[in-house]
């Protein structure tokens, strides 16, 4: 059973998106710097979205450096290759800044009302316009490894882990919001180089999954999001995973080679994502249209999977006055002396 997840447009709701909210195929929303002025606002926000949907699961890319949604009142995280190349430095230091990297970031976000940050990514970084500085590393062993560290310590938060973009979208040049990507190198390449982040995440318990609007043509025609290859075969059966499949967003332009919004819905689903991302809200009233024609559904067990939950403990220091001083212990880590475990 696949269900949407959508985007809104601004900091409240209007009338025609609380409608859209409690339509039984929309699962949640994801939210972007549009929807955030401030923690006030923030929370009163998820607040509303929570009187259309009890169930709803609230979500957010707030990876760090130049993917971070909200800024205010949050701790500016850096990007992931930074953790990547302390690694070459001082791995140990590298090991604690994923934990607290993670940390800050699950500790925050939950604390704001959200459930998840659709992290970390798990792409290698050799050089994809869209990706660049939001992987870890370009070695598969390193980006595996601290992948795994930073997902397992988001679940140790209460925070769903998401590991992204299956299978690999790290070694094309093509910025996939703008361009198709063609990835044509061979499928054990892939697998080998490129899988094993997703491969190592999946071990270390990833509740979630993010698909890559990517073609792998020496696999399958489709986009890795459109492919029952990739989703059913390699995913599924391959790395055993039992988690939620999430397709990336419908409205990118290498997610929108099919023109019908209906038609990437059911071609999304039949290739087995649980949740189909809708971003822009000048498309969720055709494709809260088009889901409810397809039979899409969202369920308690989709819920229950994605639904974060802040120990009490984290939130309590979340909201202390030294909650700085956690976010200068990250800092230290990069400096070349002043290690503080």
């Amino acid at each position: 059973m696949s269900a949407l997840m959508i985007g809104v447009a601004g900091e409240t709701l209007s009338a025609p998106e609380r409608a859209w909210i409690a339509n039984p195929a929309v699962a949640g929303v994801i939210l972007f710097k549009r929807n955030f002025s401030d923690r006030a606002q923030l929370r009163a926000l998820c607040d509303a979205i929570r009187e259309c949907s009890p169930q709803a699961i609230i979500a957010v890319d707030q990876e760090g450096g130049r993917v971070q949604r909200f800024i205010d009142e949050h701790t500016l995280l850096p990007p992931l290759a930074s953790i990547g190349a302390l690694y070459h430095r001082a791995p140990f230091r590298a090991y604690r800044a994923a934990r607290l990297h993670a940390q800050i970031m699950a500790a925050e976000i939950l604390s704001d009302g959200l459930d998840l940050s659709f992290a970390p990514v798990a792409d290698l970084g050799r050089g994809n316009l869209a990706i660049g500085d939001r992987a870890f590393d370009p070695d598969p062993l390193i980006c595996a490894e601290l992948s795994a560290i930073y997902a397992r310590t988001l679940q140790d938060c209460g925070m769903p882990a998401t590991l992204k973009h299956f299978p690999g979208h790290g070694s094309v040049l093509a910025d996939t919001h703008h361009d198709r990507a063609i990835d044509s190198r061979a499928v054990a390449q892939i697998l080998d180089e490129d899988l094993l982040p997703f491969a190592v995440g999946v071990l270390a318990g990833a509740r979630a999954v993010m698909l890559a609007h990517v073609e792998y043509p020496q696999a399958d025609a489709a986009p890795a999001g459109y492919s029952r290859y990739w989703v059913r075969e390699v995913l599924r059966e391959g790395l055993g995973f039992r988690g939620v499949v999430i397709s990336d967003d419908i409205g990118m332009a290498a997610g929108a080679q099919i023109s019908a919004i209906e038609e990437r819905l059911r071609i999304h689903a039949d290739a087995g994502c649980d949740l189909i991302l809708v971003c822009d809200p000048i498309l969720v009233a055709a494709a809260t249209e088009s889901a409810a024609r397809l039979g899409f559904r969202t369920t308690a067990i989709l819920s229950k999977r994605l639904r974060g939950r802040i120990p009490a403990d984290l939130r309590k220091a979340r909201e202390s006055s030294t909650w700085g001083r956690v976010a200068a212990r990250l800092t230290a880590l990069f400096e070349p002396a002043g290690f503080t475990i």
